[in-house]
């Protein structure tokens, strides 16, 4: 009996190793956002089940994934490198994240979907992440993605959609959990909470996400156009959100100098960092009063943080987000009415209150179901 006791005990004190693929390592806020919510659900999981991990991440740049989140990682493009980490592990998380869609290119679905592939012939487990799937207009991916979820030991799905999607491609529905993203789980240490939510003058800082999407720029014509709008009826601080690096940085810098000197009417505008570190784009989210996102991460990250979101639609994912708070968005990159949606975020800052007590239901059970997978992923490894 003795001896049967020290054998589970060697047993259940085993270091699992398992490696997490997703689009990590590429300056984006919103994906490194990811990253940071699942190590430290699985972490927090790994505690409560008494089932210790060893996380490896294959990132795009490996040595910063290291540093700022002290975990192991490999380069997700060298062969060797991938090979080698999947003979090793216990297990293989794919996701979270957009990474089932070839609307940026028809070379991600391979790609992800390779790497799970590779795993289940070394035998490994897999296990799918809160993903957001789709859109896939090319339905020869179909059969892929659909043999790659079938050979998972368990699959999650970030909304109704991409549960919804994967059934069109033949995957039993009943394979599949919707969860929330996993950012809605990211909490804010208390030292890295910016307290204040008004500037030095004592106007109200309002986020502002954008990111380039129309070739022409549009987009961003209407959005300086509806931020005007509201300048021209309050007086509130713009502060500009650059959620993946030189690319933001550039629209928000672009969009400011469209709406030129706004100190004549008595407001301001600024522009963050952009930072390494998501915690540290989340703390600037925090303390704004309100956001008005295109990106869908800075929608996500302030909901968690209880600041009201008015997203502008570039994607469904977007929409699908706003629908499970129970919203809508106050318009897209293909149509946006300036004057309609500048009194939408007139109306949400006359009562912000109002906003946090209308979504207070929806955002609780988000963040509360945010850590479900991890859970999961854990309870399988420990078996």
């Amino acid at each position: 009996m003795d001896c049967h006791r020290k054998v589970l005990g060697i047993l259940a004190s085993e270091v699992r190793t398992i490696a997490l693929s997703g689009y990590y390592g590429f300056n984006n806020s919103g994906d490194e956002a990811v990253l940071v919510s699942i190590l430290t659900a699985l972490e927090r999981a790994s505690k409560e089940q008494g089932v210790p991990i060893e996380p490896i991440v294959l990132s795009g740049d490996p040595e910063t994934t290291t540093k700022l989140y002290g975990v192991r990682a490999v380069h997700r493009m060298k062969p060797a490198d991938i090979f080698q980490t999947l003979r090793s592990i216990n297990g293989l998380i794919s996701g979270g994240g957009s990474l089932l869609q070839d609307a940026t290119s028809s070379k991600t679905i391979p790609y992800y979907v390779g790497i799970l592939k590779l795993a289940q012939w070394l035998g490994k487990p897999t296990y799918i992440y809160a993903q957001g799937v789709g859109p896939v207009q090319k339905e020869m991916f179909f059969p892929m993605i659909r043999n790659a979820f079938q050979k998972s030991s368990y699959i999650s799905v970030r909304d109704a959609e991409s549960k919804a999607l994967l059934g069109k491609m033949g995957l039993a529905q009943d394979l599949v959990q919707v969860v929330p993203d996993p950012v809605m789980g990211l909490r804010l240490p208390e030292e890295r909470k910016l307290q204040a939510n008004e500037d030095e003058r004592g106007l109200p800082y309002v986020g502002v996400s954008v990111r380039y999407w129309n070739e022409d720029r549009s987009d961003l014509e209407q959005i300086a156009s509806m931020l005007q709008k509201v300048m021209e009826k309050k007086q509130v601080h713009l502060r500009f959100l650059p959620f993946h690096g030189g690319a933001d940085e550039e629209a928000s810098t672009l969009l400011m100098k469209k709406l030129g000197n706004v100190k004549a009417s008595g407001s301001a505008m600024s522009i963050s960092p952009a930072y390494a570190h998501p915690l540290d784009m989340l703390a600037e989210v925090g303390r704004c009063q309100l956001l008005i996102g295109m990106r869908l991460h800075s929608l996500i990250y302030a909901a968690s943080q209880r600041v009201p979101v008015l997203g502008i639609s570039y994607d469904p994912k977007i929409d699908q987000f706003l629908n499970r708070l129970g919203d809508q968005a106050i318009g897209s990159t293909k149509e946006l009415h300036a004057e309609q949606a500048a009194q939408a975020v007139l109306r949400t800052l006359d009562d912000l209150d109002g906003w946090r007590e209308k979504h207070k239901a929806a955002i609780d059970r988000l963040i509360e179901e945010a850590e479900r997978p991890a859970a999961e992923v854990i309870r399988l490894l420990g078996r």
